[in-house]
């Protein structure tokens, strides 16, 4: 029991860091003075960090040993959280939170790798399971604690709390965990690493800076030719490899691809609102930061709630296949809802769709990586944790990037063609402004007073329409290809009658995954 709390409790505080900042981003603004360009970058810089460097760490863990690169990535991300929380302005902490993107890359992949190694069978279900649900306490917990921390003490303290829980956690790592390793890994895969980090990297790049600098640009061309090329180059090296950071072989299983497209989808279409939507509530509903917290509970809970609904009543009546392809269908259904009512600026429209959405997400979660990872042998645990990891945090890169686009692109569009004799310099500041979330910033306000305060809102919630629009439909065609992809055999429900032999799962494991009654 105390092995697996220990596997579990750095997901939770990646998922709880994670979220404490998104509550926190409006104050890091306002505190550094910083554009939404800017604060793409706080989040940009971790998460690019993280996608990048989730495989190699799974290929170190792998060779050099899980509890050695686990209890590496705790200490790194643990003192980074130090200086983004004493950082003096934005460039400090950005480079503290690509820091921190490291050492999350290093814990999260060695530990589900650890988790992956030591669980065999049900017993293993059962172990990502719980997990799913820690990760959901941290995503639940997140929005609130951001809220009352931001507001109480200020936006540094979202870090400093990341200093005790870390401390605690290597202490019990050190303790209890046995070290384990892959003994055919025998070379790390630089090139892979090296063309994998400058893909994501320059494709990261071009999408948040083509919204400022033109996407006809020839630096913004030349990122996308520069990102489109170094993936090809990824794709041959990794062929050629012969102990791979990523096994092209695996993506022939249809299963394997269907829950690794189904883990990108869930992190690019629900994990990235979680940190665009306390924004949306901060600045279009006029919410505190502690209000903004509470208002992302209706969607928030059901990542803590559903796992356990699915442990106890749901994995031994329906696949694998069912489950993922229901809870893409319902985070689409939810959030093309949101996309109806968001222009409205009224928190109880959004409850409906937040509710249906935080359910399908509460499917998803923890059930996306159990479902790739039952096609995997367990002495790739790695590697596959790493493949994992890498798609949900590629997807919330790539999918804040891409959303940041749409969001900022339909604000541009409603701003143009309210003002089209307006100076374009002065309306394009006046597009950032809004974008950043400066509705009644001195920016708008010198301008024309009222009426324009009500353009800049009026573009805000649209912006928001086409985002929440976006999100549905990405979520709702990847739930076609999951259905069509993974195959139920491949992913059966748990025989009930296994769900309490204790020899299957040990008694501890039982009680953790199912919870008190």
């Amino acid at each position: 029991m105390l092995m697996l709390i220990c596997v579990s409790a750095p997901s939770f505080m990646l998922q709880l860091d994670a979220n404490i900042v998104a509550v926190s981003l409006p104050s890091i603004s306002t505190s550094l003075k910083a554009n939404f360009a800017g604060i793409e970058w706080v989040v940009t810089a971790y998460t690019l960090a993280f996608a990048s460097l989730l495989l190699p760490a799974g290929a170190l863990a792998d060779r050099f040993g899980r509890k050695r690169v686990l209890m590496s990535g705790l200490v790194i991300f643990t003192a980074a959280s130090f200086f983004c929380g004493a950082a003096p302005d934005l460039a400090t902490l950005v480079a503290a939170r690509a820091f921190q993107g490291i050492g999350a890359a290093m814990q999260l992949s060695a530990a589900l790798a650890t988790l992956s190694s030591f669980f065999k069978g049900d017993e293993r279900a059962r172990a990502f399971a719980f997990w799913g649900t820690v990760v959901g306490i941290g995503i639940a917990m997140g929005p609130i604690v951001g809220g009352l921390i931001t507001q109480t003490f200020g936006w540094q303290w979202a870090f400093y709390i990341n200093l005790p829980i870390g401390a605690i956690t290597v202490a019990m790592v050190a303790v209890v965990i046995d070290d384990s390793k892959d003994p055919g890994a025998v070379r790390f895969d630089l090139a892979g690493v090296a063309t994998l980090g400058a893909f994501l990297f320059l494709t990261t790049l071009a999408l948040i800076s083509g919204n400022h600098d033109g996407w006809t640009s020839p630096h913004i061309l030349a990122e996308l030719s520069g990102a489109a090329a170094f993936l090809a180059i990824f794709v041959v090296v990794e062929k050629r490899e012969a102990y791979p950071m990523v096994d092209f072989a695996f993506f022939r299983q249809p299963t394997y691809l269907g829950a690794n497209i189904a883990q990108f989808t869930f992190a690019a279409g629900l994990l990235t609102m979680l940190t665009f939507m306390p924004i949306y509530f901060q600045h279009a509903l006029a919410m505190s930061p502690r209000d903004a917290g509470l208002a992302m509970l209706p969607m928030a809970l059901p990542l803590f709630i559903v796992p356990r609904i699915v442990t106890a009543l749901l994995s031994h009546r329906l696949s694998g296949r069912v489950l993922l392809t229901a809870g893409l269908g319902l985070v689409g259904a939810g959030l093309g809802f949101m996309a109806l009512v968001s222009g409205s600026l009224d928190y109880r429209l959004m409850l409906v769709g937040m509710l249906v959405a935080g359910v399908g997400a509460g499917l998803l979660n923890g059930e996306t990586t159990k479902v790739g990872m039952t096609v995997i042998p367990p002495e790739r645990a790695g590697m596959a944790s790493g493949i994992s990891g890498t798609m949900r945090f590629t997807g919330i890169v790539l999918g804040f990037a891409a959303l940041g686009v749409v969001l900022f692109s339909r604000i541009s569009a409603v701003m143009t063609a309210a003002l089209p004799a307006l100076d374009d310099t002065l309306r394009s500041g006046l597009i950032r402004d809004v974008a950043s979330g400066g509705l009644s910033g001195s920016g708008i306000a010198s301008a024309s007073g009222t009426a324009l305060h009500a353009l800049a809102l009026k573009s805000f919630a649209q912006g928001y329409t086409a985002l929440f629009a976006a999100s549905a439909v990405l979520c709702l065609i990847a739930a076609i290809l999951c259905w069509r992809l993974i195959r139920a055999s491949d992913t059966p429900p748990i025989a009930k009658k296994q769900r309490g032999a204790s020899a299957t799962i040990s008694a501890p494991l039982a009680m953790a995954a199912k919870g008190p009654d």
